[in-house]
């Protein structure tokens, strides 16, 4: 039995800050992500260069740099925003932080999933929309959107196993989500090995359940699909 000396709650609670951060960034990553998708896909030259811009970039700087940049580098405007609303000394959370620099990253990768997606769904079938009067809006939300899901599922999925990896990143910042309480508990025990294997061991129990889950969903999302006999 591997002993704790006592900080078993509190890598429970680092456990479920990890879990908060990573299903918060998910939410708003997906949404960057079809916006990004939906962007480059537009045939609008404006949106397309947005689109590609965002994705480039943002795929072009690590992870850790992104956490760095936007917990430090929003001081000034979250203060000149505090003194506009009469709270100078307002300034973005460590979880805040977090969660936006890995959504933004989570939806930069997310964009290509859902443009290859988008790109995989016949043309045939938004003209079968367009021939029975849909609106646009209604043949996304009804015929391109279900398809897509299902075909961009196992990347999604894959995105997110490794999003729940990187929030260890946002331990740098000062929260304490799992990689930061083993941290302090290192410190205090000079035990290394101890927890540090047992953060792994938690961090690999998240994505087996991380995995589990995408099976079923991945099952439920394919229901009515017959797949082409070979």
């Amino acid at each position: 039995m591997i002993d704790l000396h006592g900080f078993g709650p509190a890598l429970v609670a680092g456990t479920l800050m990890t879990i908060q951060l990573a299903l918060c960034a998910l939410v708003l990553g997906l949404m960057l992500g079809l916006a990004g998708a939906l962007a480059k896909t537009s045939g609008n030259r404006l949106l397309m260069a947005v689109g590609g811009f965002y994705s480039t970039v943002v795929r072009g700087v690590p992870e850790l740099l992104w956490v760095l940049l936007i917990y430090f580098g929003t001081v000034n405007l979250m203060r000149a925003i505090g003194s506009y609303v009469g709270k100078p000394e307002l300034e973005l959370s460590p979880f805040a932080a977090g969660v936006l620099a890995l959504a933004l990253c989570f939806g930069a990768y997310a964009t290509e999933v859902f443009r290859g997606a988008l790109l995989a769904v016949p043309p045939g079938h938004r003209e079968a929309g367009l021939a029975l009067g849909m609106s646009t809006v209604r043949i996304y939300w009804r015929i391109i959107l279900p398809q897509m899901w299902r075909i961009a599922l196992p990347g999604l999925g894959n995105l997110f196993m490794i999003l729940m990896k990187d929030t260890a990143l946002v331990s740098v910042i000062g929260l304490e989500e799992l990689m930061r309480r083993s941290q302090i508990a290192v410190t205090a025990t000079k035990e290394p090995f101890t927890f540090f294997l047992v953060a792994a061991l938690i961090y690999l129990s998240l994505t087996i359940v991380a995995m589990v889950g995408l099976h079923f969903l991945e099952r439920h999302a394919a229901r009515g699909f017959v797949r082409p006999v070979s």
